[in-house]
């Protein structure tokens, strides 16, 4: 499915909200002078105290600073989740149960934030620690059967990134509605599958190719690494008409929120699928 935190619908409904609060003493709202959330604006406008305006609006350069406080947040939560899972010297991984918790509360965090974007401030950081404790802890399952893998995967997380955020913005790929439509189905048709699989295995069955290192599980990983990236090009280009359309500051970092949540998605594809490079 698409992005479920960062599209046009929820930055919109984010926005109108933000617009729909009223400042200190301030009066109603003009009907026929505001700009709508998501209309391009000639700029910050302010009017005085009892203005409904905001002078503070969204910036990429403001996104993007928000973003790098989430990852590192995110680093933080790896490195705790890393150490929290043992290896006995006979080479056996001990993976606490528990740390399945995290895994269930970076959902739960997640949920809150799309519903209450204004929260983001709050719950993007405490999202970026939890989820990094659940995928240091998986990081380190990984890397004890495959070494090198993990600086491997991250490697190509942040390859992936930049090559993709290279592409958008040399607009050697556009963003159209057209491509909006071809990477939302494939994204949904990703989410099926996999909902379909966990379906599945709870009446003990399995769909192989999933998991399987065979030669359709790798072309399956591979299709789906490229679904992850080109998910990239749809954030960026939300957040470039976030700034176009002079959204309010507070909406940084909910879009960073949304960007590391497609990031953290690649970076479990990519390990995913070099695992099954690494089995053949």
């Amino acid at each position: 499915m698409p992005n479920p935190v960062l599209n046009d619908k929820s930055l919109r409904a984010a926005a109108t909200a933000e617009e729909a609060t009223p400042g200190w003493a301030a009066g109603p709202a003009p009907l026929d002078t505001a700009p709508g959330p998501l209309e391009t604006a000639p700029g910050p406008i302010s009017d005085g105290p009892i203005s409904p305006y905001r002078t503070a609006r969204f910036t990429v350069a403001g996104a993007a600073r928000v973003s790098a406080v989430l990852f590192a947040v995110l680093l933080v939560g790896g490195v705790v989740g890393w150490q929290m899972v043992t290896e006995s010297t006979t080479g056996e991984v001990n993976f606490p149960a528990w740390l399945l918790l995290p895994a269930f509360a970076a959902f739960g965090v997640a949920i809150l934030t799309v519903f209450k974007p204004m929260l983001a401030r709050f719950t993007g950081p405490l999202y970026a620690l939890i989820q990094g404790v659940f995928l240091g802890a998986i990081s380190h399952v990984y890397e004890a059967q495959w070494s090198g893998i993990v600086v491997q995967a991250v490697l190509g997380t942040v390859g992936v990134f930049g090559a993709m955020l290279f592409l958008y913005t040399q607009r050697i790929i556009k963003v159209t509605d057209r491509t909006r439509r071809m990477i939302v189905a494939a994204t949904f048709g990703v989410f099926v599958i996999y909902l379909v699989g966990a379906l599945v295995s709870l009446f003990g069955g399995s769909m192989s190719f999933i998991d399987s290192p065979s030669l359709f599980g790798i072309v399956f990983s591979v299709a789906v690494v490229g679904i992850a990236a080109f998910n990239l090009l749809l954030d960026f280009d939300v957040i470039e008409r976030a700034e176009k359309a002079a959204a309010p500051r507070q909406l940084e970092w909910f879009a960073a929120f949304g960007l590391m949540v497609t990031v953290v998605w690649l970076y479990l594809e990519i390990l995913r699928l070099l695992s099954k490079l690494n089995s053949r």
